[in-house]
């Protein structure tokens, strides 16, 4: 039916006198001539002009991913971000307008660290004028007239009250504020973010944890069914609106609105929709008798991940369906005319003539939405927070660094992340890429 007329036209648009061809013509399978002097110094310049867009793409891209890989085989917290510093406040108690007065200063001296140590403390502060410090019983020192502590080291944890006497040479018309210059402190200390010590107690914490498993399962659940969802429902859509009617345009512009309309908003809209106690469609479903009982969409474990990844297929469909339909447009019609006339059914044209020729743009969407659904974590977080079974690694990467501060936690699974997706490239460009001609 429809294989022999293909087989001919294919043959016959394929049937071209090999005279006509120039002998001159390089072909595919001529080896490449090698570059002269003058290419040689072009390719050199280009290399020159793309220098700066290479060192940018490496700076934006490259060190991230380097950070990444070292925070995540480092026992760090959101407290060891910064190297610790040694923690002063300052507090006059006291009155000094009057010659004579008598004031107590109290300086509030702290380790923050809870872990490292503060060697060569020292502390800076101006003396006002007017105003005489009684140093004794202190380790401190009096320069000019500029106060000098040197405090060697303190231990992780270490708090402590520095306690001096001050007294009015002279009276003031107001309180002086000793406080007008910030007391400057200096130390050296070091961070587990810093220094040379390496764990893979991070990666043994995630995959021994016990929702590890689950969060995997809902990672490859949420990833393939959306993936392939959004492809297909994508794929329908172009076929029904590859066709010319009234209204066409509109239409086509009314399909986009869920991917260009804010996340935000589509988030808030769908929880609301869904709430099992004032939301429509729970309203719409007791009314016709098909539940018993307000279902919890958004909060019941297993139907939770089916609804956000329903929601991904409603969001991203428009962008599947608007790279098929211009794959599609862009056919030749005469294959569809030959087929007609061969008497073919409407599923043998889609089959035979449509997929073969939608098959690298399929590819290439698969790839594409694989690794966008892959690294989601706006539309969950919104949803339900990654609970009730909607945990992906995406937002175990969230919950790791922020919810319990363990940003080596989320650093490890961030890798993981990005170990999954190079195993998933790899495998596409190795194998499904040569397949389709790609």
């Amino acid at each position: 039916m429809v294989k022999p007329l293909l087989i001919k036209l294919i043959i016959s648009m394929s049937d071209i006198d090999s005279s006509t061809i120039p002998r001159d013509t390089p072909t595919s399978s001529s080896p490449p001539k090698h570059l002269g002097p003058l290419q040689k110094k072009e390719a050199l310049l280009a290399w020159k002009m793309l220098s700066p867009t290479l060192l940018i793409v490496a700076l934006v891209v490259v060190l991230p991913l380097l950070a990444i890989f070292w925070i995540s085989v480092k026992p760090v917290g959101l407290a060891d971000l910064r190297i610790p510093t040694p923690s002063v406040y300052e507090r006059l108690r006291g009155d000094l307008t009057n010659a004579g007065d008598v004031a107590v200063l109290q300086y509030r001296i702290s380790n923050p660290s809870r872990e490292h140590a503060i060697d060569g403390v020292t502390l800076v502060d101006d003396i006002p004028p007017g105003l005489s410090y009684d140093l004794s019983g202190t380790i401190c020192e009096q320069k000019a007239q500029t106060l000098f502590c040197d405090f060697g080291t303190w231990d992780a944890g270490f708090r402590d009250k520095l306690v001096i006497k001050v007294t009015s040479l002279s009276p003031f018309k107001e309180q002086p504020d000793v406080r007008s210059s910030m007391p400057i402190t200096t130390g050296t200390s070091t961070s587990n973010l810093v220094n040379n010590s390496f764990t893979l107690d991070n990666f043994k914490q995630i995959f021994s944890a016990q929702e590890f498993g689950d969060v995997l399962y809902a990672t490859a659940f949420y990833t393939f069914v959306g993936t392939v969802g959004a492809i297909l429902v994508g794929l329908f859509a172009a076929l029904m609106l590859n066709q010319s009617f009234f209204g066409q345009g509109v239409l086509r512009g009314f399909l986009l609105f869920p991917y260009v309309a804010p996340i935000i908003a589509v988030a808030f809209t769908w929880v609301t929709l869904f709430d099992p106690f004032s939301g429509s469609a729970n309203a719409l479903l007791l009314q016709m008798g098909l539940i018993d009982s307000p279902v919890n969409f958004f909060g019941k474990r297993g139907l939770a991940l089916v609804m956000v990844t329903v929601f991904e297929i409603w969001r991203y469909f428009p962008l599947s369906f608007l790279f098929i339909l211009a794959r599609m447009q862009s056919i030749d019609t005469q294959m569809y005319e030959a087929a007609d006339m061969d008497g073919a059914t409407p599923m043998q044209k889609f089959w035979y003539l449509s997929i073969p020729q939608l098959t690298g743009i399929l590819s290439i969407l698969f790839l594409l939405r694989f690794i966008w659904t892959f690294n989601k974590f706006d539309d969950i977080f919104l949803l339900t927070g990654g609970n009730a079974g909607t945990r992906t690694l995406t937002v175990n990467v969230y919950e790791q660094a922020f919810a319990i501060s363990n940003i080596g936690g989320g650093a490890a699974v961030a890798v993981v992340v990005f170990a999954c997706l190079l195993v998933f490239s790899l495998f596409f460009i190795r194998f499904i890429s040569k397949e389709e001609g790609l």
